[in-house]
């Protein structure tokens, strides 16, 4: 059986290029000019550091990138601009290939559904991630049924029902107020009826402080893996890109209560500060498997890390 997961680079490419955007025009572009146009003298070194941490790649990050800059350029005794750029660029690759998730893409669909819980707090786009996941799925030819679990936030299942009927999927949902885990119950049922090859379940994402969140996640997940013990087969966390490290913190909290398989970074186009992909393979070694560029549904790219290297450092237009 194929891979229930496939991407396209070159029709990825674009969504990619307006994803990062801003932060090159605004950061790494200068980088790129100032490793192409000056010596790199304790100043430069300085200014590299500080253009790293404004883009929000961290304190802690951007001091390991330019340490193994540095060394790399003693190593390899070569004061060739492009040279400097390209090491650069392999080092952002090795960083970020080193938390990928290439069995996600390689997975083989052994048992329907494949169940995706969807997570993260209110305000960062979970809702729409989930109807472009939707989407990305439909147009690769899978059946696909959503369960609205979030039913603490009102109006949520509205929403998810909505959007559903506009990709005309099913949406299995329940009143406000009623048991997440009984929703998560019905929608797996559902999705088993009806032959979906993927169910991708909303959860509540009040604040990320509150342990009774938490604890309702937990629950979610025991009565999925009570119907099918792989399941749930990933976690995603939906973090908006536009909240910086304060995001961090969040996957922190939500890693720690149902283990993240992985991250739908949100509205990567809306921020200058896009650096916080590399802070978060570094600091918490969650990859990053989508990335979101836009309003539509459409606006979706699997996230490929050397073509977004390779975009934050190639030569301004």
């Amino acid at each position: 059986m194929l891979g229930i997961f496939k991407r396209d680079p070159n029709k990825n490419r674009k969504q990619t290029v307006n994803g990062v955007k801003r932060t090159k025009d605004s950061w790494f572009g200068q980088i790129f000019g100032m490793l192409r146009n000056s010596n790199l003298d304790d100043s430069t070194w300085d200014d590299l550091e500080e253009i790293l941490i404004s883009a929000d790649v961290g304190v802690s990050t951007s001091a390991d990138i330019l340490a193994s800059l540095k060394s790399g350029i003693r190593n390899t005794r070569s004061d060739d601009p492009d040279s400097t750029i390209n090491l650069l660029k392999n080092i952002l690759n090795d960083m970020l290939q080193s938390s990928s998730a290439p069995e996600f893409w390689a997975n083989e669909q052994t048992t329907k559904p494949y169940v995706i819980l969807m997570v993260g707090v209110n305000g960062v786009g979970k809702t729409t991630s989930i109807a472009k996941l939707a989407h990305f799925f439909a147009i690769n030819n899978k059946k696909v049924v959503l369960g609205a679990g979030d039913t603490f936030r009102a109006a949520a299942a509205e929403q998810l029902t909505v959007l559903g009927e506009r990709l005309k999927l099913d949406v299995i949902s329940q009143n406000q107020g009623s048991d997440p885990g009984a929703v998560a119950y019905d929608a797996y049922q559902a999705a088993k009826a009806r032959s979906a090859d993927v169910l991708i379940i909303d959860t509540a994402g009040r604040l990320h402080n509150k342990s009774n969140l938490m604890e309702e996640l937990k629950k979610i997940s025991r009565v999925i893996s009570r119907l099918d013990e792989t399941a749930p087969h990933q976690t995603i966390l939906t973090i908006d890109a536009t909240t910086g490290h304060n995001g961090l913190e969040q996957a922190r909290a939500f890693n720690e209560a149902v283990g993240c398989t992985g991250i739908f970074l949100s509205k990567l186009d809306g921020t200058a500060r896009g650096g916080i992909v590399l802070a978060i393979h570094d600091e918490l070694k969650i990859p990053i498997l989508f990335i979101g560029t836009g309003e539509s549904v459409e606006d979706l790219a699997p996230f490929e890390p050397t073509e977004f290297v390779e975009e934050l450092l190639s030569a301004p237009a």
